[in-house]
């Protein structure tokens, strides 16, 4: 990859995506294809193939896909499923079929199964059951793994495929509805603070551990592995930390200057009890996390406008 190849960002208005592209931008790469969800439907296979038969891309980052906390994945079951197989599929097919260099899926931890051994590795895939409330979105994304590694096989496809923890950092979904545990309680605490409210309420008992990554360091690991990774295995990417919900909660609300109560709904679900990456794999290619979490964290709010919650 050098600074005059075309590069298609799928997915570049969302979390991911655009840490992406501002990643390639700041290192000098300018030649970066792009469309809106209006621009171009993902979902459609006609659509995506034109794109790429015109366009020919020479570098991909998949980073589309639909995506939302414990209760978003929970309710549109079929939605989660069937818009995000739709979407990988159609743009690994198309990046095959155009002749693309290569090409970087990226996935979730929550690939891996609900009670299996931490921290998880790799080859813990399809090692057990997964946590019901994603398993939809899970099993796109497990699928989105073996299609890359399956074209790899058949065609000698450069197709490589990366699996993020949980991530936070500009750009990220703040609707209390379908965002993730992070930023869900940024807003809350923010919201409790500016409205003067004595207790902020948290779901669960607080006591799952969780890893979690700025996603601007996600964008570095991604240019690293488009860069220096060609191998068939999928690759975890995070910071090989864990912190429990409620310590979590606790680091917000300093951040945030918060002074009242955390309150636990112990009617709302923990999810899975503990899933912590072992990047390992990462680390040994060279590559490891920079922003402490804290830190991320307050960068991240010191950055928040109001209008990016309503």
């Amino acid at each position: 990859m050098d600074h005059n190849s075309k590069i298609y960002i799928a997915g570049h208005r969302g979390m991911v995506g655009s840490a992406i592209r501002r990643k390639l931008w700041d290192k000098g790469f300018k030649n970066i294809l792009s469309f809106t969800s209006t621009e171009l439907d993902l979902r459609n296979q006609q659509l995506v193939n034109s794109m790429f038969q015109a366009e020919k891309p020479d570098y991909v980052f998949l980073a589309a896909a639909k995506v939302g906390g414990i209760q978003a994945n929970n309710v549109y079951r079929a939605e989660f499923l069937y818009d995000n197989l739709m979407i990988q599929n159609n743009i690994i097919h198309a990046a095959y079929m155009s002749g693309v260099k290569k090409l970087l899926f990226l996935g979730s931890s929550c690939i891996y199964p609900k009670l299996a051994d931490q921290p998880l590795k790799e080859d813990y895939l399809l090692g057990g059951k997964l946590e019901p409330t994603n398993e939809p979105y899970a099993i796109a994304k497990i699928a989105g793994i073996k299609m890359c590694e399956a074209y790899r096989d058949q065609y000698d496809c450069n197709f490589i495929s990366a699996m993020p923890t949980n991530l936070y950092g500009p750009n990220d979904n703040y609707d209390l509805n379908n965002s993730h545990v992070l930023p869900a309680l940024i807003r809350k605490f923010h919201t409790a603070k500016k409205e003067n409210l004595p207790s902020v309420t948290m779901w669960g008992t607080g006591t799952p551990l969780r890893e979690f990554l700025h996603v601007d360091d996600l964008a570095e690991a991604c240019f690293f592995l488009m860069k220096e990774y060609d191998g068939k295995s999928h690759v975890n990417v995070g910071s090989g930390k864990e912190v429990s919900i409620k310590e979590l909660a606790e680091m917000i609300s300093r951040v945030v200057d918060y002074k009242g109560k955390i309150v636990h709904d112990l009617d709302k679900p923990d999810g899975t009890p503990r899933k912590l990456m072992d990047v390992s794999l990462l680390e040994k290619l060279g590559w490891k996390y920079k922003i402490e979490l804290e830190d991320g964290i307050r960068k991240v709010y010191e950055d928040l406008d109001d209008k990016e919650w309503y």
